[in-house]
């Protein structure tokens, strides 16, 4: 079986637990779509909007790649 790797170490009730990258990053993804979803709710932003801005950034993040 493989072994996890481990990307925190946190206190809980006194003991001390691993967090995987993968516990991680579903935990972040969770917290990121329940944002979206209050933002759009109460209509602090706009879906399209929300999708434009991530092709921005998608092209500023990865930029480097593109100019190869």
């Amino acid at each position: 079986m493989e072994q996890k790797k481990v990307a925190l170490k946190m206190i809980v009730d006194g003991k001390e637990k691993d967090i995987t990258f993968e516990e991680l990053a579903l935990s972040n993804n969770l917290a990121q779509e329940a944002l979206v979803r209050v933002l759009i709710d109460k209509k602090m932003i706009e879906p399209k909007d929300l999708l434009e801005m991530m092709e921005t950034v998608k092209k500023e993040r990865y930029r480097h790649i593109d100019e190869k």
